[in-house]
């Protein structure tokens, strides 16, 4: 495997519940609140789930363009990906997982067409490979 880029992020003051992340170079700087679906205040802040949704649906949009390509089909920047991300349970109740849900719309294809370049996109989207296929993550204290 050959890394192509690495993106840093550090939560402080708390992470979710009522913290900040940033990256090192400043482009991203969000102050974090705990919806009141799950028990938090809802206060002003972005949470890691709308932070996820944007970035998934970006790189699958991006994803549905290259697959587009490699099929000799011409994608309309018309079309758009929404991404939900759920927070949920695990189902062996030792913590939490991610359900995720994207909707692709591409204006001048019809839903079958959309759906195979769909399927294309989900092969080739980090994000994807990230959700459906096991990935061993270093955890290492500093």
């Amino acid at each position: 495997m050959q890394i192509k880029y690495t993106a840093q992020g550090t939560a402080t003051k708390g992470g979710r519940g009522g913290g900040n992340a940033q990256t090192p170079d400043g482009k991203v700087s969000v102050h974090l609140s705990v919806p009141k679906e799950m028990g938090g205040d809802g206060g002003p802040g972005t949470n890691p789930e709308q932070l996820f949704a944007v970035g998934y649906s970006a790189c699958f949009l991006g994803a549905m363009h290259g697959a587009a390509r490699k099929l000799g089909i011409a994608l309309s920047n018309d079309a758009t990906v929404s991404a939900e991300i759920s927070f949920a349970d695990r189902e062996d109740n030792v913590g939490f997982t991610i359900v995720a849900r994207l909707t692709g719309h591409v204006p001048d294809m019809d839903r079958a067409e959309t759906e195979k370049l769909m399927q294309a996109a989900h092969d080739i989207c980090p994000y994807s490979n990230l959700i459906r296929f096991a990935h061993s993550v270093e955890l290492k204290a500093a």
